[in-house]
């Protein structure tokens, strides 16, 4: 029986999801074993984890040799064991043994500058590395509006948004699912802030896109790609994210709430709800391509679409561990197909010729 391996930075982490997903295993002749990067023996190839018994519906400890399918679901914060996981993690993914179901992508900036040169270049809102507070500062005189966000963030955190006024300037994040706001006097204080603030991450700089709906909350469009049992590309489905009054993220994770995208689009005018139609259908024909030829094999791809009151379609974000919950909630008839998903595709690639598997090495690892 083929052993799915479920890699986590911790043994609660998406306990959900991992326990419905292998709810579904058994019926495919397959058992799935989780486990931490940082408990594998280097000498035995052996890891402790857990593996899942479908006859009591728990999961029992025991020691198991590292699965040669893996489905990569870690979440890296600026911790001590993060840190610890992400070498561990990146000599898996070289070893020619073991298969990722995805390789994942690296940083919001390389990903940017890689999709630059594509066909998708028109869509992606112009990004710049935060070389120093002073650049900030005369980027904030020439727009007035900005966005910085961090270069490795993920759930809306870290994001700010800020306002030059005619003598005060305006600090605004999301945190906790609350608005925070700060005005500053004057730049010096400003620049203080900022000093403390690049400290603890690297940060990159867009324009600020007025992405809000005509209620002022922001809003976008949630998209989940994935390989099918074939390993060819199709959607999942679509769900529209809506923040709060006054905020700047859509995230759920910031108190966001979700919509079926097709009850949105039948709420727009006729020609603009099929012009978004033919602008997503486009995008998405051409962004697993365009992601594949540049960094390594991926399984599935969580793409954020913002629609600007002006009518222009960007890509705000680009996500290879995406979560559920915006599908779950507009789309729950999906459950089934989302949680068997990466048990089919994982079976596929063990049935693979292991000389196909390893064209997947012949690319530089990204990460």
């Amino acid at each position: 029986m083929l052993t799915f391996g479920i890699m986590t930075l911790n043994m609660e982490s998406e306990n959900e999801y991992i326990n419905e997903l292998a709810n579904r295993a058994e019926s495919l002749e397959m058992e799935v074993f989780r486990f931490i990067p940082s408990n594998i023996n280097p000498h035995n190839f052996h890891v402790n984890g857990r593996k899942f018994d479908s006859q009591s519906n728990t999961w029992l400890d025991c020691l198991a040799p590292v699965p040669t399918i893996i489905y990569d679901r870690c979440f890296y914060g600026e911790d001590k064991h993060s840190k610890q996981c992400l070498p561990i993690v990146t000599w898996l993914k070289n070893r020619n043994d073991i298969t990722f179901l995805g390789y994942g992508l690296p940083n919001k900036l390389e990903l940017y500058q890689a999709l630059r040169t594509t066909a998708l270049s028109s869509y992606l809102p112009f990004t710049q590395a935060v070389s120093d507070v002073e650049s900030v500062i005369t980027e904030l005189k020439r727009k007035k509006k900005i966005i910085l966000k961090p270069i490795n963030g993920s759930q809306g955190y870290g994001i700010y948004y800020l306002k030059r006024n005619e003598k005060t300037i305006h600090v605004k994040t999301e945190k906790q699912k609350r608005i925070i706001s700060r005005i500053f006097p004057n730049e010096a204080k400003l620049i203080q802030w900022l000093t403390l603030l690049f400290k603890q991450h690297q940060y990159l700089l867009q324009p600020y896109l007025e992405l809000s709906n005509n209620e002022y909350k922001p809003f976008d469009i949630r998209i989940l790609l994935q390989k099918t049992e074939l390993g060819i590309w199709g959607e999942q489905g679509r769900g529209i994210r809506i923040g709060t009054t006054g905020g700047i993220l859509s995230n759920l994770a910031a108190g966001g709430s979700v919509m079926n995208f097709k009850d949105w689009l039948v709420s727009l005018p006729p020609a603009k709800a099929e012009y978004i139609r033919q602008e997503l259908n486009y995008i998405l024909n051409c962004l697993p391509a365009a992601l594949e030829s540049a960094f390594m094999p991926l399984f599935e791809i969580g793409v954020d679409i913002g629609i600007a009151k002006d009518g222009s379609i960007w890509i705000l974000d680009i996500n290879s561990k995406p979560g559920r919950k915006v599908l779950l909630s507009a789309r729950p008839e999906l459950q089934e197909s989302l949680y068997t998903k990466p048990l089919l595709y994982g079976k596929y690639l063990s049935e693979m010729e292991q000389t196909e598997r390893k064209v997947y090495y012949e690319k530089t690892l990204s990460h």
